[in-house]
């Protein structure tokens, strides 16, 4: 099946996901606060879309599902978390390469959790884009510093495993609506933070200015709610592995609208890195 349908969903959510990190430079809460927040409003306004449709949550089949949902929608929250703590402990740059390890874990795991035929091209491609985020990174140039910098690879591991598991338990997702999907997952993930952020976030300092609550309330939207709606609808009708080399659009995106609008330098090696990344992506699908 071509699936051309899905891939494009798949495509513009990883766009969208790719602008969050400029996003979150203007915006000044926690990042507890913002990953609750974000995906709380999420959840509403889809919900609220699927009502003005017409629509009503089906109940049955979350409940049919629900084990699988409480498991995904943790999985996010954590993952949110353990992310955010990533680039709290170390560069941005160690964070990142740890944390797109999660579609080469999908990609090898998947012939042991989803029965999925693993080809030698395939497992290429996957070496290939691995090899291709070190490069883009820049890792190679960065010197660890001790505790601080293991505690911040610990928490992109963690995020990875996470991110992984998201991917491979939305295809243990069945008979459900894309609708009732994510607004289940992103009610879960926000539940999940908020225990985090009551217990890290000091309330009675933050200050609700326009520009801020409205680029919150943009984050919610369209980088919570429409970005999930279109990942979450595109992976349940796609191969793991294929859903994982596609992933690496985020990262490419962030690294370019990192240079052209906050001119951040691009290193030979990281346009190295993009081209092989997609170029496996490309090349993967072809296989």
């Amino acid at each position: 099946m071509n699936q051309k349908k899905e891939k494009v969903m798949l495509i513009l959510s990883m766009c969208i996901f790719s602008t969050i990190g400029i996003l979150r430079r203007y915006i000044p809460y926690s990042s507890g606060f913002v990953a609750m927040v974000r995906g709380f409003v999420g959840a509403v306004f889809l919900l609220c879309l699927l009502l003005l449709r017409g629509g009503k949550p089906d109940f049955n089949a979350i409940r049919k599902n629900g084990k699988v949902l409480l498991l995904s929608g943790a999985a996010i929250g954590l993952n949110w978390i353990f992310l955010f703590e990533a680039y709290r402990y170390t560069t941005v740059a160690i964070a990142t390469l740890c944390y797109y390890l999660a579609p080469i874990l999908v990609i090898l795991a998947s012939p042991v959790v989803l029965k999925e035929k693993l080809t030698f091209q395939k497992s290429l491609c996957a070496f290939a884009a691995l090899f291709g985020i070190i490069l883009v990174s820049g890792v190679g140039t960065n010197t660890l510093s001790g505790t601080k910098d293991m505690a911040g690879i610990g928490f992109g591991l963690a995020a990875a495993v996470l991110y992984a598991s998201v991917m491979l338990l939305n295809r243990k997702i069945h008979d459900i609506s894309c609708d009732d999907k994510t607004i289940s997952q992103l009610f879960i993930a926000s539940a999940v933070l908020l225990p985090y952020v009551l217990l890290t976030d000091d309330f009675s300092s933050m200050e609700f200015t326009m520009l801020p609550v409205v680029l919150l309330l943009v984050a919610g939207v369209v980088h919570t709610g429409i970005a999930y709606w279109l990942y979450f609808g595109a992976i349940g009708n796609l191969n793991a592995q294929t859903t994982a080399l596609y992933s690496y659009i985020d990262p490419i995106g962030a690294i370019l609208l990192s240079v052209v609008l906050l001119n951040e330098p691009l290193s030979l090696g990281a346009c190295i890195g993009a081209v092989l990344i997609l170029g496996a992506a490309i090349y993967s699908e072809r296989t």
